[in-house]
């Protein structure tokens, strides 16, 4: 049966009903197949595929367990071992098997989960192995020191065993003296190695040890020859008389005269390079990026941490965090194996920047790639490859018929390796990307620590803000709107304050935004409305028909929450107040871009008498025709436009022919006008001359306490 007819057999039986038990069962079949000969067991074909299926349903369960855990492959591995199921080809094609089969069965699986139980089961089955071997060579060293003990009657029978035992042994043997020549070695040695017995003692036992061997390994055979120790095992690698290499499990020990003096050294060797490639693969496999043959995250995560662990005096290291700009578009329209070509074709290019060995790109996912210097020689050589990952991108790539252009936002910092740690390092490049990408996409962005500290800071504070309103942090002053005909307070405007326990009194400006980017903004909003609201309930009980009406901002995510109208109607029904001495204040960029249900909700306020006004008007853009056909009552007239009429007799003249075309165009409208930032008396003035109703700024009041606001209402009923 042909590779590819099991790989759909093998998807069908798992995808037909979705029963695992079934795609377990065509995968031990598969997998008996592919294994048949390579082991000698004592079971028959179908005892093999009934032990296999129950090994498949395990692989299964570990492979879609959660959480995931691929320890218990281990033990698969050992099982394998302990049913005789004991040469490497056994465990390459079954490691291969598990690889194609599982793959085309489970597409959506994650290749680090299914490279984690293969080597779980690698490593279960090389320990199993190891252990097994372990114990043959143990029998052997045990035959060896019972050779030695056994009376004079039985020296010739011991001896025969051994050299049976030496002669038939599938591990190589070899024998030398407490000296190290080579007295000895038995044929499975002998084609390890590639050498004859004649070669073999012409050589000295420590002519095998070399310079890439541990220390470890050069001591206990010291310490072995001048008899401190009875053995020592290690893994080793020797070299072939044609230069290839044999990794072994390597097993010396000594051989003790009558008089207990060292007298042979007894070597045994098994062959593990099979073991030892698959390893290699294994490990390659779970460093690299499957698509693009990049390193993946955790070899690029490894390296950087390489560099923090040793620290070196003056050492810097640089991160360009890159992502392609647009990318997705190009994956959902021409789809992913287009996709997929156009991120080969940029890890090309990228690798084409990195030309030095202290360099390393690596592919994070998706379409997100880093180049790491492990040894930066200063900000300008990162900004330089920043430059170069740009220029290399500009060319269009040819992909499919498709002529694809790509860009990139390359967010890069650059530091002493002393500064921080390498999360830091990583988490300030994320931050620094995604700077790029806000600032146009298409270049890159230098991390700026002041920067970065502001935006820390806000992200504090804006994380702070729901508890901040639980223990009533927030406060509420209060600024008068005058009328201009009698300096009568005829309205106040509500302005929220935030006394903050660590940063002081913030102002508005400070924490707005914030609740505006969080949608906290919709909660602080009802409870500043609920609290104004009360307070012109006391208020009107206080002063009558003197009370002034209150002035509540809406911010624009408020004015589209689909529960305005109700929350509104319930803070009238549980303060009291009367709808006609409320007024909302919305920004003419938020009327003007209202839908058409919010418009629905402004004319349902509207028609309950609440009155509705256009903040710091002039400043945005304006629909006249959309203007005439909202429910407004009022507009207010920005700051900046009385700005030029402070001074007595000497009005600016572009200030003055605005104002008067304001005033004109709200009365004109059946509309009120409230002019914002008077400062002076002669502003007050040019402004009822115009026709302003009404003016609100320092010249009046400064926006302060309740307490503030009765003291004017009770002078203004005195007088």
């Amino acid at each position: 049966m042909r590779m590819t007819e099991r790989s759909s057999d093998l998807a069908g039986a798992a995808g037909s009903n979705g029963d695992t038990s079934a795609a377990a069962s065509r995968l031990a079949q598969v997998w008996a197949a592919v294994i048949n000969g390579t082991s000698y067991v004592s079971m028959s074909q179908d005892e093999v595929v009934d032990y296999l299926g129950g090994l498949s349903t395990r692989i299964f369960e570990i492979l879609t367990g959660d959480p995931f855990n691929a320890r218990p492959a281990w033990d698969i591995g050992v099982d394998l071992v302990d049913s005789h199921f004991t040469s490497s080809a056994t465990l390459e094609r079954s490691i291969a098997l598990l690889g194609d089969e599982v793959r085309q069965t489970m597409p959506e699986l994650s290749v680090e989960r299914l490279s984690a139980v293969q080597g779980a089961i690698a490593g279960g089955y090389g320990y199993a192995l190891r252990q097994r071997t372990l114990h043959e060579q143990e029998a052997i060293r045990e035959a060896v020191l019972d050779a030695r003990e056994q009376a004079e009657a039985a020296l010739r029978a011991s001896e025969a065993r051994f050299r049976a035992l030496f002669t038939e042994a599938a591990i190589g043997i070899g024998l030398a003296d407490v000296e190290g020549k080579m007295l000895d070695a038995n044929l499975a040695l002998q084609q390890m190695l590639g050498y004859s017995l004649e070669d073999f003692r012409a050589y000295h036992l420590h002519e095998f040890l070399h310079a890439g061997d541990p220390e470890s390994t050069h001591e206990a055979y010291r310490q072995l020859t001048r008899g401190d120790r009875e053995f020592f095992r290690a893994e080793k690698q020797f070299f072939r008389s044609d230069g290839d290499s044999v990794w072994t499990n390597l097993t010396v020990s000594l051989v003790r005269g009558p008089g207990g003096e060292p007298q042979y050294q007894l070597a045994m060797m098994e062959d593990v390079t099979d073991r030892h490639q698959l390893q290699d693969r294994l490990r390659y496999q779970a460093l690299h990026d499957p698509l693009t043959g990049l390193a993946n995250r955790a070899l690029f995560l490894d390296r950087l941490a390489r560099v923090f662990n040793r620290p070196e005096p003056d050492r810097r290291v640089g991160l360009c965090f890159i992502d392609l700009d647009g990318f997705k578009v190009i994956n959902d329209s021409l789809g992913h194996h287009i996709g997929d070509e156009l991120l080969v074709a940029v890890a090309k290019r990228l690798t084409s920047t990195v030309a030095p060995n202290d360099r390393l790109v690596a592919r994070l996912g998706g379409d997100e790639f880093v180049l790491l210097a492990e040894r930066s020689t200063g900000t300008e050589q990162l900004i330089e490859m920043g430059d170069q990952v740009l220029d290399v991108l500009t060319e269009p790539i040819r992909i499919g018929g498709h002529q694809l252009s790509v860009s990139a936002s390359v967010g890069i910092v650059e530091r002493p390796v002393i500064a921080g740690g390498s999360g830091d390092l990583v988490r300030d490049a994320d931050v620094t990307l995604y700077w790029a990408k806000a600032e146009g996409k298409s270049r890159w962005a230098l991390f700026d620590p002041d920067r970065n500290a502001r935006e820390v800071a806000r992200f504090r504070l804006s994380a702070t803000m729901p508890a901040a309103l639980e223990r009533e942090e927030f406060y509420v002053d209060y600024q008068p709107l005058v009328a201009l005909a009698d300096g009568r307070v005829i309205a106040v405007e509500a302005l929220v304050r935030w006394q903050h326990p660590e940063h002081g009194l913030l102002a508005p400006d400070r924490f707005i935004g914030l609740a505006e980017e969080t949608g906290l903004i919709v909660q602080l909003g009802r409870w500043v409305l609920e609290h104004t609201c009360k307070q012109a309930r006391r208020w009107s009980d206080e002063f009558g028909d003197d009370a002034p009406f209150v002035s509540v901002n809406l911010a624009a995510r408020q004015s589209r929450d689909p529960a305005l109208v109700s929350d509104v109607e319930a803070i009238l029904r549980k303060t009291g107040l009367r709808a006609g001495q409320l007024q909302l204040e919305l920004t003419e960029s938020a009327v003007m871009g209202t839908a058409e249900d919010q418009t629905s909700a402004l004319r349902k306020l509207y028609d309950m008498g609440i009155r509705i006004a256009i903040d710091d008007f002039g400043t945005g853009y304006s629909n006249l025709a959309y203007l005439r056909r909202l429910p407004v009552h009022e507009l207010k007239i920005a700051g900046s436009f009385v700005e030029g009429l402070r001074v007595a007799g000497k009005p600016d003249p572009v200030d003055e022919q605005i104002v008067g075309a304001l005033v004109t165009l709200a009365h004109a409208l059946g509309l009120t006008v409230t002019a914002e930032g008077v400062e002076t008396a002669a502003q007050a003035e040019r402004l009822r001359d115009i026709g302003c109703e009404a003016g609100q700024g320092w010249y009046f009041a400064r926006p302060g306490p309740p307490a503030a606001i009765n003291r004017l209402l009770a002078a203004q009923r005195r007088r």
